[in-house]
């Protein structure tokens, strides 16, 4: 394989990967590689114990919503929905009492919520040796347009 292009975001490599498709190049041939991989984890808030009950009643609530469903199949008429029900709140008073549980047992040490993910520092268009010549040319068209 072979560097053809680099480029900052992967939206730019993914524009050059499609323009050499719309050329008829052989993009089976291409591959985007990341390049200067980093995490990075985004604060979304701080996480209270109130927060934690709540949204752990949330989760609960639809855990015990499927168990319920699941378990309510076996049953008809109005005990069906009596099923459903209790499954849907005990799996909220649950999940609530598990989650405050967790966020109070923590002690103050991790009193926030965050999302992870990996980053690139920039994207590379890599093609194989044999078609590297015809992906250049083509790629030196899109920079000038």
């Amino acid at each position: 394989m072979k560097t053809v292009a680099t480029y900052r975001t992967y939206a730019e490599a993914e524009r050059a990967v499609d323009f050499l498709s719309d050329k008829g190049f052989p993009v089976e041939r291409v591959a985007i590689i990341g390049a200067g991989l980093r995490t990075v984890e985004r604060v979304t808030g701080r996480v209270t114990t109130g927060r934690a009950a709540l949204e752990g009643a949330a989760q609960g609530a639809l855990i015990g919503l499927l168990f319920g469903l699941l378990f309510g199949l076996f049953f008809d008429g109005p005990a069906f929905f009596g099923v459903v029900l209790y499954g849907l709140v005990a799996g909220a008073v649950f999940g609530a009492v598990l989650a405050a549980f967790y966020q109070a047992a923590q002690g103050g040490t991790r009193d926030f919520g965050s999302v992870s993910g990996i980053e690139a520092a920039g994207y590379e268009i890599q093609v194989e040796q044999e078609v590297a010549d015809r992906a250049q040319e083509l790629l030196g068209q899109l920079a000038r347009s």
